[in-house]
């Protein structure tokens, strides 16, 4: 990069263009003064626009403010006061407390916000729909540029940890939702503390548009992560934070950079509204210019993240997918998904998600087989992109209640969940709804609910009949009596079956049977293929 990293040529840049807004600012005012005859005169009207439009596509944009000072309880309209109630050197714990005249037994939702580059007030909205019926945490994470070098890193494993410490600190009765990145971590945590058998682990847990499986119709950003190596990342994005800053020193993945990738994404679109933002300046439209503020103020305003945090995700979770092929790790511990039992699992995605593909968070539904069907179910919202999964119009009136709804279901004390057999582990199925109706009740099964995709299925084409034994599938490296068994409750009873398995199939199978990905590691398919074509050449030899 030469003798001036990324980061620090963008510092020199913003310092360099502030006499100039300072400028714009000025004359913006003098413009805006009733006093001044060409004030609303077309070219005055076009100035002011441009002035406007300068000064904040160079602003740097601060941290916004949740800004939520009432809500409406039970028809009464009560304040509400945002409290930390929790903080680390990365994270801060928010709690906003409502002045209820009468206490109220609402469950406990923490809202564990996306640590990918925007602040928490992103879910704003998410927090505003469900406060009337809960008591709401938040987690806000700090920017990373902001803590000094001296507060130590943070990782991935770090991010578990703080969740852990969290759920402890708030007690019993907690639900989690877990909106995009946080998915991983949330219910990394959860399949943790359910192994420990921690009784403070949370009864509910709900993933809306989160990376669980990659692999699943991936996406422009998923295929970026997997056509770069580890080591690309790590020399062309992670910079160190240049002085005057607290954290001067730490290596990060600044946030105008991500800025910038976001952006990227749909630049046209960005440009679009920019330009009509200038238009509705000129023609005076103050409610189009309020909203355009609003969402950009919100959206441009960005943080850094740890290098070791996002490095670690980009591995953990795009590079190697580790949670789904049943390898993911925390300070040496497996992450064992089947050890979820007792936490009720609702899983939430839009429809046009272009960040993570429809299928991506429903995977979590086929990796905790334990969990009991009356205790998990997958939404899919109609006409909604990745934002609109917690945001916006369609997630008040449809997503919302659904969540409140089977946090209200679950709110109950835990329930001792016995141990299954391969078979009841396959056959459990999340409640699937896709409606743009009215909220049916979310954890009980709906007449003739639309699925929202096909899933993958692993069909038994060949079962055996009473006068046909099924194949040893012993003889196949790796599968031993207890394994022949599940595959045979799973309905597969033929090497035929196996060769034939698509690799759709073989995951859903493998996350299906808790294999933790031995069907691609022994080549089951190749073996079975290969047993196969032994026999009919012995056929053949024997016949001929």
């Amino acid at each position: 990069m030469g003798p001036l990293s990324y980061y620090e040529l963008y510092e020199l840049n913003h310092a360099a263009m502030s006499p100039m807004r300072a400028a714009a600012d000025m004359f913006s005012l003098l413009l805006k003064s009733p006093l001044n005859p060409i004030s609303q005169t077309p070219l005055g009207r076009n100035w002011q626009a441009g002035l406007e439009l300068f000064e904040r596509t160079t602003r740097r944009y601060a941290k916004p403010s949740f800004g939520l000072a009432t809500t409406l309880v039970g028809g009464t309209r009560v304040a509400v006061t945002e409290k930390t109630v929790w903080r680390k050197p990365f994270c801060e714990l928010l709690h906003f407390e409502r002045a209820l005249e009468k206490p109220r037994k609402d469950p406990k939702l923490l809202i564990v916000a996306p640590m990918s580059g925007h602040y928490a007030t992103l879910l704003r909205g998410t927090v505003e729909a469900m406060l009337p019926r809960h008591e709401v945490y938040i987690t806000d994470w700090v920017d990373a540029r902001m803590v000094p070098l001296a507060d130590g890193s943070f990782d991935l494993d770090d991010y578990i940890d703080y969740l852990i410490e969290m759920l402890h600190f708030l007690g019993e009765d907690v639900h989690v939702v877990g909106v995009c990145q946080p998915a991983v971590p949330v219910i990394a945590a959860a399949a943790l503390m359910e192994a420990a058998g921690d009784r403070l682990a949370p009864r509910s847990m709900t993933l809306m548009g989160g990376p669980i499986d990659t692999r699943i119709n991936p996406t422009a950003v998923n295929e970026l992560a997997t056509g770069k190596s580890l080591d690309w990342f790590a020399e062309n994005v992670v910079m160190k934070v240049p002085f005057p800053h607290p954290g001067a020193l730490r290596d990060v993945y600044p946030g105008f950079l991500q800025l910038s990738g976001f952006m990227g994404m749909n630049l046209d679109r960005h440009v679009t509204a920019h330009q009509d933002l200038f238009k509705h300046l000129v023609e005076g439209d103050g409610d189009s210019a309020d909203k355009h503020r609003d969402f950009y103020d919100e959206y441009l305003a960005v943080m850094d993240l740890t290098a070791e945090f996002y490095l670690q995700t980009v591995d953990t979770v795009f590079i190697q997918q580790a949670l789904p092929k049943g390898t993911m790790t925390h300070r040496g511990v497996p992450v064992d998904l089947t050890a979820i039992r007792n936490i009720a699992l609702l899983t939430v995605e839009g429809e046009n998600d272009d960040i993570s593909g429809v299928g991506q968070t429903e995977a979590a539904q086929h990796l905790c087989t334990n969990i009991p069907a009356d205790m998990r179910a997958h939404y899919v919202q109609p006409k909604v992109g990745h934002y609109g999964v917690f945001n916006g119009s369609r997630f008040r009136a449809e997503i919302a209640p659904r969540i409140s709804d089977f946090v209200l279901t679950h709110n109950q004390p835990r329930r001792a969940a016995p141990a299954t057999t391969p078979s009841e582990a396959a056959a459990p199925k999340p409640v699937v709804a896709k409606s743009a109706g009215r909220p049916a009740p979310v954890g009980i099964a709906a007449p003739k609910p639309v699925v929202a995709r096909a899933r993958p299925k692993v069909v038994a084409a060949e079962k055996a009949s009473p006068a046909t034994p099924a194949d040893d599938l012993k003889r196949i490296a790796g599968i031993g009596p207890k394994l022949e068994a599940s595959l045979n409750a799973a309905g597969i009873v033929r090497l035929a079956q196996l060769a034939r398995l698509t690799a759709k199939q073989a995951t859903a199978l493998d996350a299906r049977l808790g294999l933790r990905g031995r069907i691609g590691r022994d080549d089951w398919i190749g073996q079975a293929k290969r047993l196969l074509a032994a026999t009919e050449a012995s056929d053949r030899i024997t016949s001929g």
